[in-house]
């Protein structure tokens, strides 16, 4: 069976629907300590393993996101549920954090946006990183005892 719409379209359509940071936005807005902002790592933990994530950013994997998000599902995150709270998603080139974030807009969620070039553009800016060990424990260190 012939694929009809290719990954790329579907891309550009959900890029047109939706709201996209640059990289030096995004950046900007952590540097300032905005309380409003959650960047949010859709990318698979392999990912996160093998090249690290942004300081301070939520693991959502994209398989799971739209459960997490959803107050009905047994797998809601509350989290998500902070309105108060932009959530910017991104992947490792943006392609899937445009869909994910069109798919949320979809479920009805308005607060989010998404980073254009994802993570490979992230490094290749050289905004900071952390590994997922650091991550993991600073999440660690959150959490109440």
């Amino acid at each position: 069976m012939p694929i009809t719409k290719g990954f790329r379209a579907l891309v550009d359509e959900a890029t047109a629907q939706i709201t996209t940071y640059s990289v030096a936005q995004v950046r900007e807005r952590l540097a300032a300590g905005d309380p409003r902002l959650q960047v949010v790592d859709i990318r698979d933990v392999r990912e996160l393993e093998r090249e690290g994530t942004v300081p301070g950013a939520l693991h959502a994997p994209r398989g799971m996101l739209e459960f997490w998000v959803d107050p009905e599902s047994p797998y809601f995150k509350p989290v998500f549920g902070d309105e108060r709270k932009e959530f910017v998603l991104f992947c490792g080139a943006g392609w899937r954090s445009a869909l994910a974030t069109k798919t949320l807009k979809d479920m009805g969620m308005a607060n989010l946006a998404h980073i254009d070039g994802g993570f490979t553009e992230w490094v290749k800016q050289g905004a900071p990183t952390e590994t997922l060990e650091a991550h993991k424990a600073r999440h660690a260190a959150r959490k109440p005892a």
